[in-house]
């Protein structure tokens, strides 16, 4: 591990090497983390910031969407000028601004069967910012099948939950262990009809970013086989245990999933809890 720091670094990371469980060791660590971010929204924004921030080595941020005024009110990693954009190339600008040190990746492009196959055994981690069942059961799926962790996110209204799926270990639950199935069409109201506060995103993104820095460092003990859920209205925290499903179809001793195969034909975007 390259522990040789630029005095510019040492001053820019002077507070984290100040912590013992961090300290110049662990920000190497950092430096040498690579991380894919999916979704440069009002969870990527927050997300990303802080990763960057942090000195995270490498950021691959996907998305294909262009930047819309109506974004504006949570992703707060954009700028009223950058309308019209590519959300991922956007982001990518903002972050270069922020930490000169970190190499931001962009793949403007949607995260479907085949940019899973490719991009996801490029990075160390996985963080699941979007806003669709179709996409979040990919990355659930693809993430145990390639044994990287994934950090999850997900908001709706003033609601909040996040938690970290490490089930390729063999000891814990995956995503599927939770919900088995994406519930059906029409179901559960999008964020376009039922709304979201922006500043949820911002908390819920700023503890995905809290789980990857743990899971980089080693130290603490991150959200794998535990629900965090938040309720901003009561400003209230609660963790929920998870359990891993015997019978589960992808983790499970008689797994059925065994390839990405089952999402050639993805859904249409639906965000929830």
């Amino acid at each position: 591990m390259d522990l040789d720091f630029t005095e510019a670094e040492l001053h820019r990371y002077s507070r984290h090497i100040l912590l013992e469980e961090v300290g110049a060791t662990g920000q190497a660590r950092l430096r040498a983390a690579r991380v894919l971010v999916v979704g440069a929204g009002g969870l990527g924004s927050p997300l990303a910031l802080y990763l960057a921030a942090a000195g995270i080595g490498t950021i691959g941020v996907v998305d294909d969407d262009a930047l819309e005024l109506s974004n504006l009110q949570r992703q707060v990693a954009h700028s009223t000028a950058r309308i019209g954009r590519n959300k991922a190339e956007s982001i990518a600008e903002t972050l270069r601004a922020l930490n000169p040190e970190t190499r931001i990746e962009t793949h403007a492009r949607r995260m479907d069967a085949a940019a899973a196959r490719e991009l996801i055994p490029r990075y160390d981690f996985v963080c699941d910012g979007t806003d669709n069942f179709a996409t979040r059961f990919l990355l659930g799926d693809a993430c145990h099948l390639m044994g990287r962790p994934l950090v999850s996110a997900a908001v709706l209204r003033f609601e909040g939950q996040l938690s970290v799926f490490a089930s390729h270990d063999g000891t814990h639950p995956c995503h599927r262990c939770l919900h088995p199935e994406p519930p059906p069409p029409g179901l559960v109201p999008t964020c376009s009809e039922a709304g979201v506060l922006g500043a949820v995103t911002g908390v819920m993104g700023t503890l995905q970013a809290t789980e990857v820095l743990k899971l980089a460092l080693g130290i603490g003990e991150p959200l794998t086989g535990r629900l965090l859920l938040w309720d901003a209205l009561d400003a209230r925290f609660r963790t929920v245990r998870l359990k891993r499903d015997p019978g589960c179809a992808l983790c499970g001793e008689g797994a059925t999933i065994h390839d990405l195969s089952g999402h050639q034909d993805m859904a249409a975007p639906a965000c929830a809890v």
